[in-house]
C-alpha cells in the first residue's frame, strides 16, 4: 500500500508540474506575470523570465557587425503580393471580356430587331391587307388606323436600333 500512494503522489507532482504556467515575465507595471501563453509583443525580451522549452528568443534589437549584412540578404518586402495582383488582374481580365461578349449581344440583338422591322415595315408599306389573331384566338384585319399605329411602331424600332 505504501508504495500506491508514493507512485499516486510523484504522478501528481508529474501532473502538476506541467500545469503550471509556461511563460513568466514582468509587465510594464513591474509585476509578475505567469501564464500557458507568450507575453504581447510591447514586453521586452530582458523582461520574460521563463519560457517554455523548445522556444526561442527573439532576435536582440541591437545592431551588431552581421545584422547589415543579414538584413540586406532578406527579401524587401514591397507590400504587394504577386499571386494577389495575377489575380486580380486575371478578374478585370474575365470582366472585360465578359462585358464585351455583352455588348456584342446586344449589337446582335439590335441588328436581328433592325432586320424585323424593316421587313415587317416593308410589308405594311406593300399595301397588303394584314391580319392578326387576337385573344381568342380568331383572325382578323387591320383597319386603317391599327396599321398606321403599327406603322409607326415600326418606324421608330428602325430609328432606334438601325443606327
Amino acid at each position: 500500500m505504501g508504495h500506491l500512494k508514493t507512485i499516486l503522489f510523484l504522478s501528481a507532482a508529474v501532473f502538476s508540474a506541467t500545469a503550471f504556467a509556461q511563460w513568466q515575465w514582468v509587465d510594464k507595471d513591474g509585476k509578475k506575470v505567469f501564464s500557458d501563453r507568450a507575453p504581447p509583443a510591447e514586453i521586452a525580451e530582458k523582461d520574460i523570465l521563463k519560457r517554455p522549452p523548445g522556444s526561442r528568443p527573439a532576435l536582440p534589437s541591437t545592431a551588431t557587425s552581421a545584422a547589415p549584412a543579414a538584413s540586406a540578404a532578406l527579401p524587401k518586402i514591397s507590400g504587394v503580393d504577386p499571386a494577389l495582383e495575377e489575380k486580380k488582374k486575371q478578374a478585370e481580365a474575365a470582366d472585360a471580356a465578359k462585358k464585351k461578349q455583352e455588348a456584342e449581344q446586344l449589337v446582335a440583338a439590335r441588328k436581328e430587331n433592325c432586320n424585323r422591322a424593316k421587313q415587317a415595315k416593308a410589308t405594311f408599306d406593300s399595301g397588303v391587307r394584314i391580319t392578326r389573331t387576337d385573344a381568342q384566338g380568331e383572325r382578323e384585319f387591320l383597319d386603317d388606323n391599327a396599321r398606321a399605329a403599327e406603322t409607326k411602331r415600326l418606324q421608330e424600332i428602325i430609328m432606334t436600333d438601325c443606327r
